[in-house]
């Protein structure tokens, strides 16, 4: 069953990457609205852009997942109408992008560390000892610091075997933000970054390509997206997080470390939260958008429809099926901060009609939160 949960992860990925429209086969006479970027939220905009696309006949929703970093010189070129990404733009990147970009939180997840080991169900883990591993300065699954961590637990005699993204990828940057907070030494060799010079380790492409590798070779460790995780029902360590708790990522402990003000522009780190119940790798996910949708040769109508998309995202029924899923569903207050940053999404300086979802999307009190 796992094997074919992956097989069928890798194929949406393989027909995103291929520019396929997202689950949905219709004959689709009207608009398109394209996307690219980031591979960790992919399986949940699957779906909830084919829900969309069914309910608006004549409308194409096209996805390709290539990486944050892909996705955010895809909104720069201006080559697609939004770039995904799972960390939000620095100063610089900002500059970059020669107009006011604005983000929208879609949904919630965790960077999980994965592991395959014969006999071993239970790990924990701490972020010193994962930066540890990636620094290469601990080899062995059986090393006195890994088996002080786990007494309980006999671990074997045999070399570990990191496991990193290839690709420029949100989830690396949450990933090795996280190790910057934990580890004064990681974040003086490594940094944080969507791509890194990895010192120990080989390299996966994407999520499901990180996942694939860590659960077809004994002895690996890698980190992912807790969704794949989730679905895949890989093995994932305990993580001690802020409180002295070690922690799963569930829905529940993923949603507990965005218990904290969140900044209007919804550019918001939730990672290391001292919520005493939070996972400590949690993360949003986001899209990105220009706020002027006048450039190239876009229409007021490809703007309605693009913020008709992002409000069917953050309606209840988008929500819901984050949660059935296994993606955390946004809080309200993250829901509030969005629907203020949809409404300033305008075209030329005039406001874009809403579209027929807006009554929906306004119905945010009923969203499964409450």
């Amino acid at each position: 069953m796992r094997q074919l949960l992956l097989c069928f992860l890798l194929s949406l990925l393989v027909l995103s990457c291929n520019n396929v429209s997202t689950g949905y086969e219709g004959n689709h006479a009207g608009t398109s609205v394209s996307g690219a970027g980031a591979t960790f939220p992919y399986p949940y905009y699957n779906i909830v852009f084919r829900d969309y696309m069914r309910q608006h006949g004549n409308v194409t929703v096209n996805y390709g997942a290539i990486g944050s970093g892909g996705g955010i010189r895809s909104l720069r070129d201006r080559s697609v109408d939004f770039g995904a990404s799972d960390a939000f733009l620095n100063e610089k990147e900002i500059a970059s992008m020669n107009g006011e970009v604005i983000h929208i939180a879609t949904c919630m997840g965790g960077v999980v560390m994965a592991y395959t080991l014969e006999g071993v169900d239970s790990l924990r883990l701490t972020g010193p000892l994962i930066a540890d591993i990636y620094l290469g300065k601990i080899k062995k699954w059986n090393d006195p610091r890994l088996e002080t961590e786990n007494p309980a637990v006999r671990l074997p005699d045999l070399d570990i075997t990191p496991v990193y993204r290839s690709d420029g990828s949100g989830t690396t940057y949450n990933f090795s933000e996280y190790l910057c907070v934990v580890s004064p030494e990681w974040k003086q060799i490594m940094g944080k970054g969507k791509a890194l010079k990895w010192e120990a380790g080989i390299a996966a492409k994407g999520n499901p390509g990180v996942a694939g590798i860590v659960q077809q070779t004994e002895g690996s460790i890698g980190y992912i997206g807790s969704e794949y995780a989730l679905t895949l029902k890989l093995p994932t360590a305990k993580l001690k997080n802020r409180a002295g708790r070690y922690v799963d990522a569930t829905l529940e402990t993923i949603s507990a470390a965005a218990n904290v003000e969140l900044p209007d522009d919804m550019r918001a780190t939730i990672t290391n939260s001292d919520d005493p119940n939070a996972y400590p790798m949690s993360l949003f996910t986001w899209i990105l958008v220009y706020k002027d949708q006048e450039y190239n040769n876009r229409t007021a109508e490809d703007a309605s429809q693009l913020v008709d998309l992002l409000r069917y995202i953050i309606s209840p029924n988008g929500q819901k099926v984050a949660a059935q899923i296994n993606y955390a569903p946004l809080p309200l207050q993250a829901l509030e901060k969005n629907r203020q940053l949809i409404g300033k999404i305008n075209y030329g300086g005039a406001a874009v009609p809403p579209g027929s979802i807006s009554a929906v999307a306004d119905s945010v009190g009923t969203v499964l939160n409450e």
